[in-house]
């Protein structure tokens, strides 16, 4: 290969190929869509379950319409105050972490460079290898390249709480709306049952997301989802038609 062909290369640095996560904000996108997938899919199963209950009690649409609307918005507010809690934590980490990692670079420069060059070394590089690699990223960015390194972290991508609790909470709603709209529209004699298929096939969606994000095999998934959408649909309807029969409501 001639001279100026490899000078070309070092300038324009073949491109990250599609499939693979190597661009900026994987953390904070894959967050928004965890989060997103998880909300959606908690929001389908707990309205569904309330209102296929209460559906199950009573023809009437004020009770169902009420029950459903009151899991809905407390759902949604549980999901984002959930979310923002356990994010915010992982987030607050992340940032000891970080200011913790630059007060040693400041104090004792000479050691986290060992420290860095030894780790280098420990994944297969010789040692004047290691120390090459070690001095060059220190030199274009010492926080980054421990940060990398040693924890595994980028600074400029730390999940954000407020887009975890944000998304969780919108796709609760959007999730839950889809099993209340079903058991609100359709008439009486057919709405348990068309309620059961689209809320299952509404779980089949969000299972292969899950599975997508995840790059685990979808059929597990969409089962896992599916499945245990049915049981708690049919449970809580099996309650409430016996409540109803009883006469209890």
């Amino acid at each position: 290969m001639s001279t100026q062909a490899q000078e070309g290369q070092a300038a324009n640095p073949p491109a990250a190929h599609d499939a693979e996560p190597h661009r900026e904000g994987l953390a904070q996108r894959l967050n928004w869509l965890r989060a997103g997938v998880l909300g959606a899919n908690d929001g389908i199963v707990s309205v569904a379950a309330v209102v296929v209950g209460v559906a199950g009690a009573t023809t009437q649409n004020a009770p169902i319409l009420i029950a459903g609307l009151a899991a809905l918005v407390g759902g949604a507010i549980s999901m984002a105050l959930g979310e923002y809690v356990s994010v915010s934590s992982q987030s607050d980490s992340e940032k000891a972490l970080i200011a913790k990692e630059r007060r040693e670079l400041e104090e004792m420069p000479d050691e986290e460079l060992a420290e860095l060059a030894g780790l280098y070394e420990a994944k297969g590089l010789s040692p004047t290898t290691a120390r090459q690699v070690a001095v060059e990223l220190t030199a274009h960015d010492a926080l980054g390249a421990h940060l990398s390194a040693e924890l595994n972290i980028d600074q400029y991508d730390v999940v954000s709480p407020w887009h975890a609790a944000t998304a969780s909470a919108l796709a609760f709603t959007v999730g839950g709306v889809l099993p209340l709209a079903s058991v609100l529209l359709v008439p009486e004699p057919w709405r348990s049952a068309v309620t059961f298929v689209v809320v299952l096939a509404a779980l089949a969606v969000t299972g292969g997301m899950a599975a997508w994000i995840g790059g685990s095999p979808r059929t597990r998934s969409i089962a896992r989802v599916v499945v245990g959408g049915a049981l708690a649909l049919g449970a809580t309807f099996g309650i409430g038609s016996l409540l109803g029969v009883a006469g209890v409501v």
